[in-house]
């Protein structure tokens, strides 16, 4: 019970679910409500569960590479929530990390060759890879770490995008049932969101982290530019996030949409705008902590905004 408890936790299975929860709404709650004639859609929810199984698959072997290679700075930073070599032995993490990347893989290539579009295969063997660099090098150098883990929190979104038969001509409608030019439109919006936020919550989680990474020789944003620089850069994207939310809500308060637009101003922006402000006044790892926390419900508060399309 223990062991299969440690491995949940070294998995990060609430990530994990909220990745499935962002697709499946996305899928659900978006995309089915564009569908210009549904009697004519095709049904391939089935397939689309294996596209979600691969993304969780793949993001579960990420967390484990990430853990495996981060074990010594995990301990300065959360010693009381390290797994790797207390409960579940390095060589096992590394068995585990490539069987899931495996399957996760597999299920992409046959996902892929059902629906005729290679770009989730082909998008997803760079996720493992990008996943595997990341835990390797990227994680401890100035930015790229960040802007990869977003980019990827991005993909989520994205993928579904390609898995429904959207492509890159988004203003030919000849061989799709659904608008696909308000389809691309709304993928930038969530899958630009996610990135934004993500961004912001992964350079906030390296101020939590600044101790442990210096020890271990990292080259995070505040250990090269310092803590008040970082806080700026911080601040600067929590602005750009706050500010194109609203643009957004203007736009469906002309429209009608009332009710997302109040939901949107009280669980995403506001909460955006007080994190903005404590940010200023942070200090401590459990300061950041509570930051990182805060911009994680925000995010899942965003992404469960798409609820209101079913109505």
């Amino acid at each position: 019970m223990k062991l299969t408890a440690a491995f949940f936790k070294l998995i990060r299975w609430p990530n994990l679910f909220f990745i499935a929860l962002t697709q499946l709404l996305f899928y659900y709650c978006v995309f089915e409500q564009l569908l210009l004639d549904p009697l004519l859609h095709p049904k391939n929810h089935l397939l689309f569960y294996l596209l979600i199984a691969a993304s969780v698959l793949i993001a579960a072997a990420g967390y484990i590479i990430n853990d495996y290679f981060d074990l010594q700075i995990d301990i300065v930073n959360k010693p009381g929530k390290v797994v790797v070599d207390k409960i579940i032995k390095r060589r096992w993490t590394i068995v585990w990390h490539w069987l899931l990347s495996g399957i996760g893989l597999l299920l992409s290539f046959y996902v892929s060759r059902q629906v005729s579009n290679w770009v989730i295969l082909i998008a997803n063997v760079f996720c493992v890879l990008l996943l595997w660099f990341y835990s390797t090098s990227f994680k401890k150098k100035l930015l790229s770490g960040n802007i990869i883990i977003a980019a990827l929190t991005a993909w989520v979104v994205v993928v579904v995008y390609f898995f429904c038969g959207a492509s890159f001509d988004i203003w030919s409608r000849s061989n799709n049932n659904f608008n696909e030019p308000k389809f691309f439109k709304l993928t930038i919006l969530y899958a630009g969101f996610a990135f934004i936020v993500s961004l912001i919550r992964e350079v906030i989680k390296d101020l939590e982290d600044k101790e442990g990474d210096a020890r271990y020789h990292g080259k995070t944003m505040p250990i090269v530019w310092g803590v008040p620089a970082t806080k700026v850069f911080t601040a600067v994207w929590l602005v750009v996030a706050i500010a194109a939310l609203s643009i957004v809500q203007l736009y469906a308060w002309q429209s009608g949409w009332w009710r997302i637009v109040l939901y949107s101003v009280v669980l995403t922006i506001i909460p955006l705008i007080i994190i903005l402000k404590k940010l200023y006044t942070a200090s401590t790892p459990a300061a950041y902590h509570q930051l990182s926390t805060g911009i994680k419900i925000v995010m899942l508060t965003g992404i469960l905004s798409m609820l209101f399309f079913i109505f």
